[in-house]
């Protein structure tokens, strides 16, 4: 089946056409990544340059405390009260995932809430495939011995808490880090070796590297497309793949992305690149040094895969 392929190369201050593909779903990390570093990239990638960049999050003792209270039955108000910890502007998330897969999920359905500038605390707690999330702006302790009792210190409107499902899961099994540092195999090893673009040869090249914020911005994107049922270099808001770039924190000086759907694996999503003459070209380009890619499962109509890869030079 002939497979729909994209790419496009962003000069500044120039748009040049050309080139394709797009890989969802992975991080760019060679490792198992923790809660607290999914989150962390979220933020700092602003939801995959859907939104400004976030401040990281302080890791905090007490909300750790709160969040395995939480999932252990009580209430998060309720939690909040037994550590006399002001929960009014509480946030909650409980995630079923996999605790080195709660990307995607998060990207999907919670990155909005999770992005948000002023959240600056959080504590995490895990059981099995769950991962329990509290954050908050700021952290309010009641001083015993004030006129509230310990009962009293639940907030009259439990605070905002929710349950994150991850989305149908895609046909390829192999876990997200692990995609994007096989992906990286694959293209530097066309690149080390040199190849045919069509009808142009292009001499071996150095390596790129993988890049977290490239990562969050590529899932960002092939979320997205997954989510609303397009195929894109352009988002739904007109951002181009340089604007969301910019938007998570990265200074660029040449951006080029590839965009795929269909591919089953990321050595088929590979191989169809490299025999796009246009495609290929981006990925012998000698000025790109940093790479992201990501993959993402259909939602609506359309079930296959969204990749979405990212080249890019960055400024000096």
């Amino acid at each position: 089946m002939r497979r729909p392929w994209r790419g496009c190369k962003w000069l500044l201050p120039d748009i040049r056409a050309g080139l394709l593909v797009l890989l969802g779903a992975a991080v760019a990390s060679p490792t198992p990544a923790s809660p607290l570093d999914e989150l962390q990239l979220l933020r700092e990638s602003g939801c995959g340059g859907l939104l400004p960049a976030s401040p990281p999050l302080q890791r905090q003792p007490v909300l750790d405390r709160i969040a395995a209270r939480w999932a252990q039955g009580l209430a998060l108000g309720a939690a909040a009260a037994r550590e006399s910890v002001d929960a009014s502007r509480m946030m909650g998330l409980r995630v079923r995932a996999p605790a080195n897969s709660l990307l995607a999920p998060l990207r999907q359905v919670s990155c909005s809430a999770l992005g948000q500038a002023q959240m600056h605390g959080v504590g995490l707690y895990g059981a099995g495939v769950d991962t329990w999330i509290v954050l908050t702006p700021s952290l309010r302790i009641h001083q015993p011995g004030g006129s509230r009792s310990p009962s009293a210190l639940s907030t009259p409107t439990e605070p905002v808490a929710s349950e994150v499902t991850p989305p149908a899961m895609p046909r390829t099994s192999m876990p997200a880090p692990l995609l994007a540092q096989r992906a990286l195999e694959l293209i530097n090893g066309v690149r080390s070796h040199g190849t045919r673009c069509g009808s142009r040869w292009f001499s071996p090249v150095a390596g790129v590297a993988l890049s977290t914020t490239l990562g969050g911005v590529a899932l960002g994107h092939a979320a997205d497309m997954a989510d609303h049922d397009y195929f894109e270099h352009a988002d739904l808001e007109g951002r181009t793949p340089a604007d969301r770039v910019r938007a998570a924190g990265y200074r660029e000086k040449l951006v080029g992305e590839n965009i795929a759907y269909g591919p089953t694996s990321v050595e088929e999503v590979v191989q169809g690149w490299v025999d796009s003459p246009g495609h290929c070209e981006n990925i012998m380009d000698p000025r790109f040094s940093e790479m992201g890619i990501a993959m993402a499962s259909g939602r609506s109509s359309r079930r296959g895969l969204y990749w979405v890869q990212l080249l890019a030079a960055p400024r000096a």
